[in-house]
């Protein structure tokens, strides 16, 4: 067939075999070229098959050549649709690790239940022993806990108040105002329960159990932040109350963890276009203004930059920069600088429908995120038939 992107609203319906291998083979040619560094050996990530926990696999694979398990839930094609992007990515990169001679196999379900835990730690027995290296990286709208079955759904709302602020509709080019009512505390309950960190948790409490983590173990999970802007609707809305409690829980699993001279650690990363933050009021405008500027101060980074960043110099380094004071990692260094968010704040309130082209990088935030689905890198034909 032939494959073209199909958006409704924020997300794509579709994804392209070919342009999704090409993304990965990009990223894996980005890790080459920045070297070896000392890294994990044997490293299983859970939330593989996009963003930051697929750069992450790149990164620990290409630089580190580290034997890898990856965890994610994605649905293969059928005779009416495409299989969806982290699906072809998930292929895409274990072909390139088998080619190039490294050891990656790859676990669908959810990840959340107890059965692929298990699938998952019988594999880890089997291939590798241990692993050293656990990397939480799950986005997910909905949860179903293992224990008492209940389904848990997350919201992106504010707490306590409703809020009004400025977003874009990206594909439309058009600025305009939204109106969020604030979360119930059941709808805070849920969205904790979904993206934060208990899962996490129950994830390390059974490959401790089964004595499936090695010594010196580390474990990590991303976070975001950002600016005062996004506030409202991020660090004090529902996502912040999920990403306390996951902060919460890595400071409990650190505590674990030193039984094994182990670590579990939050990296806070900048802001990328992902199929989640395209989904939230105001941040897709906050990114297009903010790829702007930075991209003219040359401090445009995406997943697999900061990945790299990330084991290469923070959590593999011999002399890694200090860590904040809340012990967090700061990839969103670049980003928080005092220049670059002064001038976000300069260009935030000038921005319209008419201007946005000029004032923001809108078409580098469209352009982002259509090659999430494998579509708009150079060298695949898109008028070619393939098969899905």
């Amino acid at each position: 067939m032939i494959i073209q992107p199909k958006i409704r609203g924020f997300i794509c319906t579709t994804a392209h075999p070919i342009g999704c291998m090409k993304a990965v083979e990009e990223q894996i040619n980005y890790v080459k070229s920045k070297g070896k560094f000392k890294g994990p050996k044997k490293a299983l990530i859970i939330g593989a098959s996009t963003g930051y926990g697929l750069a992450s696999r790149i990164a620990v694979t290409y630089g580190a050549g580290a034997k890898t398990i990856g965890v994610f839930y994605e649905k293969a094609a059928d005779e009416k649709r495409t299989a969806s992007a982290g699906w072809y990515n998930s292929i895409a990169f274990e072909t390139f690790a088998h080619r190039d001679g490294y050891y990656a196999k790859n676990v669908n379900g959810d990840a959340f239940s107890q059965a692929i835990k298990e699938q998952t730690a019988e594999l880890i027995r089997q291939d590798l022993g241990q692993v050293d290296l656990v990397v939480y990286s799950l986005a997910a709208p909905r949860r179903i806990h293992p224990v008492t079955g209940q389904v848990y759904s997350s919201v992106l709302k504010p707490v306590g108040k409703p809020f009004t602020g400025k977003t874009v509709d990206a594909f439309r080019g058009e600025v305009k105002e939204v109106t969020l009512e604030p979360a119930t505390e059941e709808e805070i309950a849920h969205t904790v329960a979904v993206m934060g960190g208990e899962d996490w948790e129950m994830w390390i409490d059974f490959l401790a159990k089964e004595k499936l983590l090695a010594e010196e173990v580390k474990t990590i999970s991303y976070t975001y932040i950002g600016p005062q802007l996004s506030h409202a609707i991020y660090k004090d809305g529902t996502i912040g109350k999920a990403k306390e409690h996951l902060k919460m829980t890595s400071n409990k699993l650190d505590q674990k963890l030193k039984a094994l001279k182990g670590e579990a650690v939050i990296s806070v990363d900048k802001a990328v276009v992902t199929q989640a933050s395209a989904a939230i009021p105001v941040v897709p405008l906050y990114i297009a203004i903010l790829f702007k500027v930075m991209k003219e101060k040359g401090l445009h980074e995406g997943c697999i930059e900061q990945m790299v960043r990330l084991f290469k110099d923070h959590l593999y380094a011999a002399h890694a920069p200090s860590r904040d004071g809340e012990g967090y990692i700061r990839l969103d260094d670049w980003e928080m600088r005092e220049d670059v968010q002064q001038r976000v704040l300069e260009l935030w309130p000038q921005v319209t429908s008419e201007n946005l082209s000029q004032l923001t990088d809108i078409k580098g935030y469209c352009d982002d995120f259509y090659r999430l689905f494998g579509f708009n890198l150079s060298g695949v034909d898109y008028d070619a038939d393939v098969n899905p």
